[in-house]
């Protein structure tokens, strides 16, 4: 008989664990207490497959479990992925940052102005030296999630949005990510702002990272001469609204990369909870039927195919027995 798996959430985490059980021939149904995927946190997140960008300031699991991430979301949605990169960069006052974010990772090369300016044309002349991760790459949160459920949809997974489920599964993979704060121990919340701006004014391939001693940001390119900018990091379980303050440094700092920031539309702002353990690294755990996939932090598209990959395990080491007794 066929293992049936309720996944409760349709963020990152339940999508990618829902699609990589279907993989191994499970019979997945997929709950929300919301009406569409990628409602919460994830459909504000930048999307960048970034594992040596982010071990800059991340412990090496970051860097290991995060490396195969963008050969999994290609896998799983072929043309999704931007294999294009991370470009990072600071003003000549800050240019020691550079040298610091390298001491502190690996997998970049060096680039001079002249290397800059045929890479992204429009910041010519705005930088004399940048690191380049060339092996990194980045995606669009929204339409990826999107893809992937209806995939699910596509090869008959249950969707069951904004309504209860009846139970009578064989197993519960809870991944309601904030949801469970206050539930799981040491969960805490970690607020993060963004905002979207358009503008026809400038065009980057990559994302863009703007090193700053007190608000780096990165800029990420979106369809339709649009661009995601994030994010702030603030020990806070408030879920409001972006701040006045946030938002001016962020649009400060969007402003330093390229004044034609100053003339682009603001289409969009958010502000989320980001789940995290005191180590912010994700952890899965069981707990009697339930499996627990949360405290992915910053690193949701990145650590999410590693984590669905985790549960996946479990269960065909589970659903073992069944085969020889058949």
């Amino acid at each position: 008989m066929t293992m049936r798996i309720l996944v409760k959430g349709a963020g990152v985490a339940g999508l990618a664990t829902a699609w990589q059980l279907y993989r191994h021939g499970f019979d997945v149904t997929i709950t929300d207490r919301a009406e569409r995927v990628a409602s919460g946190a994830s459909g504000l997140a930048g999307g960048m497959l970034a594992p040596w960008c982010e071990r800059e300031s991340a412990e090496e699991p970051v860097l290991t479990l995060g490396r195969t991430a963008a050969d999994w979301w290609e896998a799983a949605l072929p043309g999704h992925v931007h294999r294009k990169g991370t470009l990072i960069v600071a003003a000549g006052r800050d240019a020691g940052e550079l040298d610091r974010f390298a001491g502190r990772t690996s997998g970049w090369e060096w680039l001079d102005a002249e290397s800059i300016a045929a890479l992204e044309p429009d910041l010519s002349g705005r930088f004399q030296k940048a690191l380049f991760f060339r092996q990194e790459a980045h995606l669009d949160p929204r339409l990826a999630l999107s893809a992937l459920a209806a995939g699910l949809e596509e090869a008959r997974m249950r969707f069951l949005l904004g309504v209860r489920d009846k139970g009578g599964y064989d197993r519960v993979i809870d991944c309601t990510g904030a949801a469970r704060i206050g539930h799981l121990p040491m969960l805490r919340g970690v607020r993060g702002e963004m905002l979207t701006l358009e503008t026809g004014e400038i065009r980057l391939s990559r994302p863009v990272r703007l090193l700053h001693p007190r608000h780096p940001l990165y800029i990420v390119p979106r369809e339709g001469n649009r661009f995601m900018v994030g994010a702030t990091m603030i020990e806070s379980d408030d879920d409001g609204p972006v701040t006045a303050r946030s938002l001016m440094e962020l649009l400060n700092a969007t402003y330093a990369l390229h004044p034609a920031f100053g003339e682009a539309r603001l289409v969009e702002t958010g502000a989320g909870l980001r789940p995290a353990y005191p180590d912010n690294l994700p952890r899965v755990t069981e707990d009697g039927d339930t499996i627990h996939v949360n405290g992915l932090y910053r690193h949701g598209f990145l650590l999410a195919p590693a984590m669905a990959g985790e549960v996946a395990r479990i269960l065909l080491r589970q659903r073992q027995p069944e085969r020889k007794a058949s």
